[in-house]
């Protein structure tokens, strides 16, 4: 059985079937040796009834007291009543009476016994199953005493009692038969349970695989109901919708980075291709073409720096990063600010800088990546920094983290862009015309590196300022 419904099945069963034929042989043994034991001692217990009786009758009675009809019908009840044969012979083996209870038994009556049956009663007693040579057709359970008188011990003669070996067996074949019937009853609704169970594991489980081939061939809105299940099916379940989920919000993702990628390539190589025409067939006049000639070297400069940019993100993305190192963040900090001094001075905006001044901040990282964290952050800050505005710059130190805050007066960003300021290729500006040398894709670099870090980043913007804060792990 290659199914897992077929294996749990068979698995209920077997362990069903084998603690019944355990538990069953144990109890059937027990009970055959108490019954055996049971019935040994009723024998015996008889037979040294009727051998005290007898000795005691021939004491007052003298020997031929066996042949009265007095005696003979005490032995016949005590026959009935055990269920068995008694007989009484001579010290020499000849058997005087037999009966069942019920009759003589003409059979046994005036046979002799074997010298070895009674060397084994005359010497104590025989216990055990026999044919008595051939008188039974069939092997019985026979119990043989000596009687004796009282005090001198003289042999008076032998009794024997016997049980058909049949009706021992007989309690042992029905409880054997009432253990199977019990067994087949338990196997069956144990069967019936373990096949109503392992359908409803095995169902959920082949659902997830359907979906799951649906899923592999590009059916994305596949997910998989397995109801209000608490249990490790539904754990399943969830996590199999949660993947899907995510991937398909990754495929979505993929599709709209694609379309991004292709515009912001498409709007430079279009302007480019249609001055660089322009030029060549004469429709643009002389004296204008260094205008257009600048046009085209901006566009293919925004070219250029869109390429870079998606470079360094798939280096970030491949986890192509240099060694973490020990490095002072302030010091970092103002040097990104340094080389962005030119675009400072273009707006006049006013550099307020809290950075500790008693000590450095050292902290790890990889200091190239952090750089780049800095400078893109600074550089969105000042790109969209009012003239004359403020440029904040912070470092504080709390626990075993730095946090860095960079701020700038602008425009209030709205709530539901805050969002979203992270994503690629997003820009609060969606005609995508008022920020010409920007390509959407550096506060999204600053978050995967910051992540590569296992660091978080946040953005707030309230009354005109705007703040990006992060956290680095202090050294």
């Amino acid at each position: 059985m290659k199914t897992m419904y077929g294996r749990q099945f068979a698995t209920m069963v077997g362990m069903v079937l084998l603690s019944f034929l355990m538990l069953g042989a144990s109890f059937a043994t027990l009970s055959y040796q108490y019954t055996i034991r049971e019935k040994k001692d009723t024998l015996e217990r008889n037979a040294r009834y009727i051998a005290d009786f007898t000795s005691n009758a021939v004491i007052t009675g003298g020997s031929t007291v066996w042949q009265t009809e007095a005696f003979q019908s005490y032995l016949s009840s005590v026959a009935k009543v055990s269920d068995s044969h008694v007989m009484v012979a001579t010290p020499e083996g000849f058997i005087l009476f037999a009966t069942s209870g019920d009759a003589a038994l003409s059979d046994l009556q005036y046979s002799p016994l074997s010298q070895q049956m009674v060397d084994n009663v005359v010497n104590g007693s025989f216990m055990g199953m026999t044919t008595l040579d051939g008188l039974y057709s069939e092997p019985r359970y026979l119990v043989g005493l000596p009687i004796t008188t009282a005090g001198s011990g003289y042999l008076q003669g032998l009794v024997l009692v016997s049980a058909s070996a049949s009706n021992i067996s007989g309690v042992w074949h029905d409880l054997f038969a009432i253990l199977l019937v019990t067994t087949l009853a338990v196997v069956l609704i144990a069967a019936i349970i373990s096949s109503v169970t392992s359908m409803r594991q095995s169902q959920p489980i082949k659902e997830i695989a359907a979906a799951a081939r649906q899923f592999g061939l590009g059916q994305l809105d596949v997910r998989v109901d397995v109801g209000n299940r608490r249990d490790e099916v539904g754990e399943l379940a969830e996590a199999f919708n949660a993947m899907a989920d995510s991937l398909s919000k990754s495929e979505q993702r993929r599709s709209e980075f694609i379309a991004n990628v292709s515009h912001e390539l498409k709007t430079p190589m279009t302007t480019i291709a249609g001055f660089a025409d322009g030029i060549l067939d004469g429709t643009i006049p002389p004296e204008q073409e260094r205008h257009y000639l600048e046009i085209i070297s901006s566009e293919t400069r925004r070219l250029s720096r869109l390429v870079r940019s998606m470079l360094d993100l798939s280096r970030l993305q491949s986890d192509e990063r240099a060694a973490q190192q020990q490095f002072d963040i302030c010091e970092t900090l103002v040097r990104a600010l340094v080389t962005l001094e030119r675009k400072v001075n273009a707006k006049h905006l006013e550099v307020d800088a809290q950075l500790p001044e008693d000590e450095p901040v050292p902290v790890w990282g990889d200091q190239d990546a952090i750089t780049q964290v800095c400078y893109n952050l600074l550089d969105n800050a000042i790109k969209f920094s009012q003239k004359g505005g403020v440029l904040g710059l912070g470092v504080t130190v709390k626990g075993p983290k730095a946090t860095i805050t960079i701020s700038n007066q602008g425009e209030t960003i709205p709530p539901e862009e805050l969002q979203l300021v992270f994503d690629r290729f997003h820009k609060t500006d969606h005609s995508r015309s008022a920020d010409r040398d920007g390509v959407g894709l550096g506060l999204y670099i600053v978050k995967t590196i910051l992540n590569s870090h296992k660091e978080n980043i946040t953005c707030t913007s309230e009354d005109g300022v705007t703040k990006f804060i992060f956290t680095l792990t202090r050294a």
